[in-house]
């Protein structure tokens, strides 16, 4: 079974419908891989087209299908607005190792709602490496 760690350069996000009517809205982006779950930072007053810049690693086997990224509008003193959702299969990934930041749509209600740019690695994590400690693979140790 191959697993490892896949790491998402979160860009940004383009032509985003914006939830707040009267000003700029907040959006940050929920990142979930299976039961994994990040969260960027609030892009605050960027309103539809926020950018990040910011890296996320998840720890991965290929049974992991899809990355679910949702957008969201912060909001103080209400509950935060969704803006919309972009899925993105993770297939390619293991066997490419890594994927140039790519446009996906964001999409709420089967409607397109803007788009985002995600980048994608993933590094194996090699067999021989698992479970052994640094004194198993010849680590200097003192003697008392």
């Amino acid at each position: 079974m191959v697993q490892g760690t896949l790491e998402v350069l979160l860009v940004g996000a383009k032509g985003l419908e914006n939830t707040d009517y009267l000003c700029n809205m907040d959006p940050y982006a929920v990142l979930k891989c299976r039961s994994q779950e990040q969260k960027s930072s609030v892009a605050s007053g960027k309103g539809s087209d926020p950018e990040w810049n910011e890296t996320f690693m998840f720890s991965v086997t290929h049974n992991a299908t899809e990355l679910i990224i949702k957008l969201m509008d912060s909001d103080s003193g209400t509950d935060d607005d969704f803006v919309g959702e972009a899925t993105i299969s993770l297939e390619a990934i293991y066997t490419e190792g890594s994927i140039p930041p790519t446009v996906y749509n964001v999409v709420k209600d089967e409607e397109y709602r803007g788009e985002i740019k995600v980048g994608l690695t993933f590094t194996p994590e090699d067999d021989r490496d698992r479970g052994l400690s640094e004194e198993d693979v010849g680590g200097w140790k003192q003697s008392s």
